[in-house]
């Protein structure tokens, strides 16, 4: 892996675009295997550099000097400054509206530019995903100046807050008399909050990109909670989401995750330690049982396990052992540089592990039981748990984040397959970068290298389940597969609406059919096979295909064990599909 230059196959590139889908994804499989995506190493330089000195860095300067803390080399003074907890949510709440945080850089399919974020949200016209039809007032699907408006409100509103300095109240000074800092001010929230709902309810989008799903109860917490039960309102917090993602991992997706996962990771040298991930590396690339252990042991298991320690422990050893194992569950994700990036996000959850739990512990009056009252417990427990529940009983009414299946593998995915030359329609549409191939090539790259390039993220796709069973799909209804060009979704998504981490709602039919308003295509030549996550209490999941010019011409249903047990670029053929409905009309 060079400096300055992509790891790309071992072959003859112009020969390896020429050659039939499978046996590219073969091909692009076993390169993943060793090098994962392959960036140039100094897109890892950057990520690490952007994130030391710009979010952590700059959240702790900006965050002490505005809360009337010592400077931010004293971490002993600061670390456990209520105001500090509350300032570095704000701080991560606003770069990841501007875009400057989550699905930034080359990483999510953002190169030249590498932000999203404000260039597409900020723009009139740009593509606004409502998440409810029924809600009125929302009718359209490009934004306007009120749109453009919120937003920037909003922006400015969170900027505010973040700045301004605490205030006392009385239940801060009752539990903690010697506190000069305060808390931010509760008034300064409540535009914040009614802002986040409100572009929320037009733009799906940018409230999934705030993490309005974790941030939003925050903030809620903040304005209307007493001090204690502010903070253990937090634990609470954190700890469902821990708990719920950990629930998320069971079954037979999240242990194809890892290995794909351990592959990308720059900070493991070691190519045997990669391989030995798989089954039986070059020829049977299904996870080993290294990665189920992996998946199931410090996965799924302590994600569970370690949280409800947290929750529950009255003994220092075992609370103090819990968040360290925590934390370095954070520090693993963003050492694996994952797609997508949500690196900022894991490090506000290693530091709020540290503040809540060994700044508050349980034994100083901070535990779950020490809440004014049970059933105010009981009514956040309720609260919390109210959208995880439903997204992971109808995953197709929630989107995977509210529903905290973070990198559990099970999540709505896509597939955009395009005949020669139809890809360039999208750069009618109106946006702020043009696809991902075409940011590579004004990066100064190669065009056939930038071409193999981009596709190495459907090598990726096809390493996770879903992905067998979404070529499967198109394997079936497109002769012609081998000679289209076939992009993953989530990138593509990307350069159309400004971010996405791992969620097909975002492009789902009624992106298509925005896309298609301006960019014309005919009928066939871009068509997508789509599907929706596994519900939890179903052994099998929905798909459908998409054609941008007639909208879904198929739907059915794959069972999840048939992903499982096929290679990535499907030897064996397409796995059983059962179609339940078809376009009249429309041949297979």
């Amino acid at each position: 892996m060079g400096f300055v230059t992509p790891t790309l196959p071992d072959v003859d590139l112009e020969d390896f675009l020429r050659r039939p889908l499978m046996e590219r994804i073969r091909i692009m499989t076993t390169k993943w295997a060793d090098h994962g995506l392959g960036v140039p190493r100094m897109i890892h330089v950057l990520y690490i550099v952007k994130l030391v000195f710009f979010y952590a860095l700059g959240g702790v300067v900006i965050a002490t000097a505005t809360s009337h803390l010592p400077a931010f080399w004293h971490v002993s003074a600061w670390w456990n400054q209520p105001i500090m907890y509350q300032k570095v949510i704000l701080w991560t709440i606003l770069l990841e509206l501007i875009g400057l945080a989550g699905s930034w850089g080359p990483l999510a399919g953002k190169t030249k530019p590498m932000t999203g974020g404000y260039r597409f949200w900020a723009k009139v016209n740009t593509i606004r995903l409502r998440p409810w039809k029924a809600v009125p007032f929302t009718d359209g699907d490009r934004r306007t100046w009120f749109d453009v408006t919120v937003y920037l409100a909003l922006i400015i509103s969170v900027a505010v807050a973040l700045v301004a300095p605490g205030v006392p109240t009385a239940s801060l000074s009752k539990v903690l008399p010697d506190n000069t800092s305060g808390l931010v001010s509760p008034a300064l929230l409540i535009v914040p909050m009614v802002l986040l709902v409100l572009i929320g309810l037009r733009d799906k989008t940018i409230f999934l990109a705030a993490r309005g799903e974790q941030y939003l109860p925050a903030l809620l917490f903040f304005t209307t909670l007493p001090f204690v039960d502010m903070i253990i309102a937090g634990k609470l917090l954190i700890g469902t989401v821990w708990i719920w993602a950990g629930i998320s991992k069971f079954g037979l997706h999240f242990t194809n995750v890892i290995p794909p996962m351990v592959s990308n990771s720059p900070t493991l040298p070691f190519t045997w330690l990669k391989r030995a991930h798989y089954r039986n590396f070059p020829h049977d690339l299904r996870p080993s049982h290294l990665s189920t252990f992996m998946a199931h042991g410090p996965g799924s298991f302590v994600e569970i396990v370690a949280p409800l320690a947290l929750l529950l422990s009255p003994w220092p050893w075992l609370t103090f052992c819990a968040a360290a194992v925590m934390v370095c569950f954070h520090l693993f994700i963003i050492s694996t540089f994952p797609l997508a990036v949500p690196v900022e996000w894991n490090v506000l959850f290693a530091y709020v592990t540290v503040f809540l739990f060994v700044g508050f512990p349980n034994w100083n009056g901070y535990a779950i039981w020490d809440m004014s009252s049970p059933w105010l417990t009981i009514a956040l427990l309720i609260g919390l748990c109210f959208f995880p529940v439903l997204g992971n009983l109808r995953p197709d009414l929630v989107s995977f984040l509210p529903a905290m299946r973070q990198y559990a593998g099970n999540w709505a995915s896509a597939v955009w397959t395009f005949t020669p030359g139809a890809e360039q329609k999208l750069n009618r549409v109106t946006r702020s970068a043009p696809n991902t191939v075409d940011q590579y090539i004004n990066f100064g790259w190669d065009p056939v290298a930038a071409e193999v390039f981009t596709q190495q993220v459907t090598a990726w796709r096809a390493m996770h389940s879903q992905g067998r069973g979404l070529y499967s799909v198109l394997l079936k209804n497109l002769p012609d597969i081998d000679i289209r060009t076939v992009r993953e979704g989530e990138m593509s998504c990307n350069t159309i609406i400004g971010f996405n981490f791992g969620d097909g709602h975002l492009h789902n039919e009624d992106l298509i059919r925005a896309i298609q308003s301006e960019a014309q295509f005919e009928p066939g030549e871009f068509v997508i096979a789509w599907v929706e996550s596994q519900p939890i209490h179903k052994k099998t999941q929905e798909y459908k295909v998409i054609d941008a010019a007639l909208g879904v011409i198929e739907r059915g249903t794959w069972n999840v064990a048939d992903l499982v047990e096929e290679q990535p670029w499907l030897p064996n053929g397409p796995i059983p599909l059962n179609v339940t409905w078809r376009r009249a009309g429309v041949q297979a």
